[in-house]
């Protein structure tokens, strides 16, 4: 007899085995926001000399935390896990866990070229695999349109220009062409939802604000892989996801009086992951053009960045001092729910 079954006949439900937190996925910004501050820092080793250790020490921390972080998020078992996978809102914050395994296997290749490889393989099919069960779940179960949120570029836009971007790292340059064109598509395809959901329906919950950061990260994300796949030269297309991407660096400075509103919750991590996209893209066109300063800019932008990425983990290392970093467990009957998830789900904090 199932959970659900043995609430709805009032019966004393079977405890738990595991009592800790609840690791909601929005958590998963964590580790992808530090792999990419270290992305941004390997980006900055050709402009700027600096020893590769840098970047690898911050790789070796985030797959700790990485480690850590999916450990807990597994052993709340396959109840909450299923509820998490069908909500329309939390869903795609789980890609997220996906995505930083591939930027760390794509880092590991550098000193075990072979592990690397095998990882990159097995987290870039893991990566499109549920790109593909989500987007049948979102096309089958018609997602409510208040629930739409930048957010669901992750699973396959994003998933698919890191894909390309490692898998180019490894030398699978036929399979990092495909995954750049899935990466592109569904950029364009989600990208026509999220803008007419963000301008004709009501703003964004405040749990969600962050995610309007991605809009950012993107073309960030999607010049590195074309310049991984294509090889560092200017090129029409080159030049095209750079315009793009400056104008969306506009869009974040208007949004600025939006984010001072808001109260600090984990979900700033995914401003952490977004900026440090556009500046590993940045610093790339500065290896490229080697302007006059390019030098003082890269400092400046790893400098700010990393002092940006500092800051939101200091202010999580406190959330997590005061109790607050996780949120209370949902009794037995939510968990049971994975079956049929509301309709209109409420965003909390807990969610980004």
């Amino acid at each position: 007899m199932s959970t659900s079954q043995i609430v709805a006949k009032g019966q004393r439900p079977r405890r738990q085995w595991f009592v800790g937190p609840r690791v909601p996925p929005n958590l998963f910004a964590i580790p992808l926001g530090m792999a990419g501050l270290a992305t941004a820092w390997s980006a900055a080793v050709p402009v700027l000399g600096t020893p590769q250790a840098v970047p690898d020490a911050l790789n070796v921390l985030d797959a700790a935390l990485w480690l850590v972080l999916v450990g807990l998020y597994l052993v709340q078992g396959p109840a909450i896990i299923l509820a998490d996978l069908r909500d329309p809102v939390m869903s795609p914050f789980i890609s997220a866990a996906t995505l930083t395994a591939m930027l760390l296997s794509a880092a590991l290749a550098n000193d075990a070229f072979a592990a690397g490889r095998v990882l990159v393989i097995v987290w870039v099919a893991v990566t499109i695999g549920i790109g593909g069960w989500w987007t049948g779940q979102w096309m089958a179960g018609g997602a409510d349109p208040d629930s739409v949120h930048p957010g669901y570029f992750l699973p396959t836009a994003v998933g698919g220009l890191i894909g390309a971007n490692v898998a180019s790292q490894v030398h699978l340059h036929a399979l990092a062409e495909a995954l750049f064109g899935i990466g592109v598509i569904c950029w364009i395809l989600f990208a026509s939802m999220i803008l007419n959901r963000l301008f004709t329906r009501p703003e964004l919950p405040a749990a969600l604000v962050p995610t309007m950061a991605i809009e950012f990260g993107i073309p960030g994300v999607a010049g590195a892989a074309y310049f991984a796949v294509a090889g560092r030269t200017e090129s029409f297309m080159a030049c095209a996801l750079g315009g793009y991407a400056i104008l969306m660096a506009l869009v974040q400075v208007r949004l600025i009086p939006a984010y001072r509103r808001l109260s600090f919750t984990p979900g700033f991590w995914s401003f952490a992951f977004a900026y440090a996209a556009g500046a590993a893209d940045a610093l790339i066109w500065l290896a490229i053009r080697k302007p006059p300063g390019a030098s003082g800019y890269a400092i400046a932008l790893v400098a700010v960045l990393s002092a940006f990425v500092a800051w939101i983990a200091f202010r999580t290392v406190l959330l997590a001092l005061r109790g607050r970093l996780f949120p209370a467990r949902p009794p037995v009957r939510q968990a049971a729910a994975a079956a049929s998830p509301p309709e209109a789900p409420e965003v909390t904090d807990q969610w980004s």
